[in-house]
């Protein structure tokens, strides 16, 4: 019978229903068999691989053997002769990456939930994340093939955290040459960015000085940072990868898109993952089947409700659990109970619980020891005689707060919450009655960042305070509300009526971030308005200012983040209620009810 005619195509795509099939060999038969088996598990939930991606593999594995950069050397299963090959293509599919578990340390590494084994690529719009935790190591970690994970770093990640290359524990990282680049055009200027810039230059640096050969890779530990055993590659040569879409060259976002897809081209059994800050960058990525993640290694939290409030409602049966034996005594006017039970295990040091009804219990946990517990009771601040400079508390939320600030054994308070909830007049209330009154704290120290929510206004004239004081209209605001109540309220002769608004004010300085590097305050009452828009370095650097005496309250809404880059998850108030929580000496209050106006309050929840 004479053959039909064969089309100009490629072989995998040929009709083959007009020619005969011979009888399969028992060969043949037992190779079929499993490969049936591995069709089987493309169609389970978790695979992305089909036979299209895994023919584009072979001829993929095909240029790879040829075009392999040095420095970076191409995997072994690349060498195989071509029958093995084949067969392994037909095997192909993709092996679903364990979720990762969070480590005792809490480090936070970037690390794809599912990787492609056979192809080396994800499938535009397919779902990528990162885990809390150190990677899974070995085999686990990149599939059967047994190769660590290969994260291409943009700029951004660099500039955001300047120590980032370590923080990849066992996976290699490559740097662009781009990327390098952008890097010398931001290191020059007195900003964040340009200090973060020069600091992974020195990183860099270093690391090339250890090394003796850079083609090879530099091993991350060389500096001494143990958790980074991966290494180090630079780009080593032209990777101008072909896009299947047609962007513009000269563009370094899409320079850097090129080299990860040189990457996947010339490594397919090796996972290659692209890690930015830029969304739009990760957008591109994902549409051009590339894996793209961001950086979150600096995330305190996954998700921001989540976040510790420092107030917990008991259960209505908690003294049915809880009330046998239970001792209490009497201290310097606060009661005090011992309990036992098993909801003490979930209780924080300085945390505060309450249970409202026939027997209502507001109280603050002062002590853990497993299953048991030591309970304060609470001031009451929403009586008019315990006022503070003529404020009292409006709500439950408040009430906590003012507890916090009046407390000399706490020196560290964090207050949260939404536009009205009377973050800023607690907090100035309780600084003016233990400066002018109790003659705790020598001054207060106001401080904010100077990041606005329009257009910049430019340059200010005047001195230090002068261009701080159209940032600080909160205090003029809150400081008019005092003094109004110091000379309108009936119980007023109860504390210092002299305080005039000079006196108050001369007490009140105003201080900028920029200069607060190398100060140590003493006896001071520092509050930091807006600390949302801090990141955590710079959270860092203020509340280490702090010297003997010191008392230092954070006020933010992490719904109103301004600074580019900062998110929920990483902002610096995040970051210190997070690692705080649990200090003796510290506290913190999550505001829930505006008391601004009805108008602030209907137009938080509305609009």
């Amino acid at each position: 019978m004479p053959l039909p005619k064969l089309p100009a195509k490629p072989a995998d795509i040929l009709d083959m229903t007009g020619m005969p099939v011979p009888k399969a060999s028992r060969e043949d038969t037992a190779t079929a068999a499993p490969r049936g088996r591995k069709r089987q598990k493309q169609d389970q939930p978790g695979t992305v691989a089909s036979a299209d991606a895994a023919n584009a593999t072979d001829y993929a594995q095909q240029d790879a053997v040829d075009t392999a950069p040095a420095g970076i050397a191409a995997p072994a299963e690349l060498t195989e002769p071509t029958p093995a090959r084949g067969v392994a293509r037909g095997a192909a599919t993709t092996a679903p990456q364990a979720r990762e578990q969070a480590d005792s340390k809490g480090r936070r590494t970037t690390t794809a939930r599912r990787a492609d084994a056979g192809t080396g690529t994800a499938p535009a719009g397919g779902k990528s994340g990162s885990t809390r935790g150190a990677p899974v190591r070995a085999a686990n970690t990149a599939g059967n093939n047994g190769l660590s994970k290969l994260f291409v770093l943009d700029t951004n990640v660099l500039l955001h955290d300047p120590t980032s290359i370590f923080r990849f524990e066992e996976h290699d990282i490559f740097l662009p040459m781009m990327t390098l680049e952008e890097l010398d055009h931001h290191k020059k200027g007195m900003t964040e960015v340009a200090r973060n810039a020069r600091q992974v230059s020195r990183s860099l640096d270093a690391l090339v000085a250890e090394t003796e050969d850079v083609l090879t890779g530099m091993p991350l530990d060389a500096l001494g940072n143990k958790d980074a055993t991966g290494r180090l590659l630079f780009q080593t040569q032209n990777m101008e990868g072909r896009l299947p879409v047609d962007l513009p060259n000269g563009k370094a976002d899409n320079m850097i898109l090129g080299v990860v897809q040189t990457l996947h081209r010339e490594q397919p059994q090796r996972q290659i993952i692209l890690v930015s800050k830029d969304i739009n960058m990760r957008l591109k990525a994902r549409a051009l089947g590339l894996e793209a993640e961001d950086y979150l290694n600096d995330h305190s939290l996954e998700d921001s409700d989540l976040l510790y409030d420092g107030a917990m409602l008991l259960p209505n049966n908690f003294w049915a659990k809880h009330g046998k034996d239970v001792e209490s005594w009497i201290q310097g006017g606060t009661t005090f109970y011992k309990i036992k039970g098993p909801l003490c295990a979930d209780f924080v040091v300085n945390q505060f619980v309450y249970l409202e009804g026939d027997s209502p219990l507001y109280a603050q946990v002062r002590e853990v020891n497993g299953k048991t517990a030591v309970l304060a009771t609470l001031r009451d601040y929403t009586h008019k005689k315990n006022n503070v400079w003529g404020v009292t508390a409006r709500n439950r939320e408040q009430n906590f707060a003012l507890n916090l600030l009046m407390n000399p054994d706490i020196d560290f308070v964090s207050l949260l919450g939404q536009a009205g909830t009377g973050k800023t007049l607690l907090a100035l209330a309780c600084g003016l009655t233990q400066v002018l009154e109790t003659k705790r704290y020598t001054e207060i120290i106001m401080t904010r960042v100077t990041v606005p929510v329009g257009e910049d206004i430019g340059f200010l004239p005047g001195t230090e305070e002068e261009k701080m004081q159209p940032w600080m209209g909160a205090l003029e605001d809150n400081l008019e509300f005092l003094n109004t109540g110091t000379k309108n309220d009936g119980s007023s002769g109860e504390w210092d009526r002299s305080a005039s608004k000079e006196v108050v004010k001369s007490h009140i300085k105003i201080k900028s971030l920029n200069f607060m590097r190398g100060r140590t305050f003493l006896n001071k009452y520092l509050i930091i308005d807006e600390a949302q828009n801090l990141t955590p370095k710079q959270m860092k650097t203020l509340i280490t200012r702090a010297g003997p005496g010191t008392k230092i309250i954070c006020l933010g809404n992490i719904a109103q983040i301004d600074t580019p880059y900062l998110t929920e998850g990483s902002s610096g108030l995040t970051y210190v209620v997070d690692r705080f929580k649990g200090w003796p000496h510290s506290g913190h209050i999550t505001l829930q009810k505006g008391e601004r106006s009805r108008l602030a309050d209907y137009a938080g929840d509305a609009l």
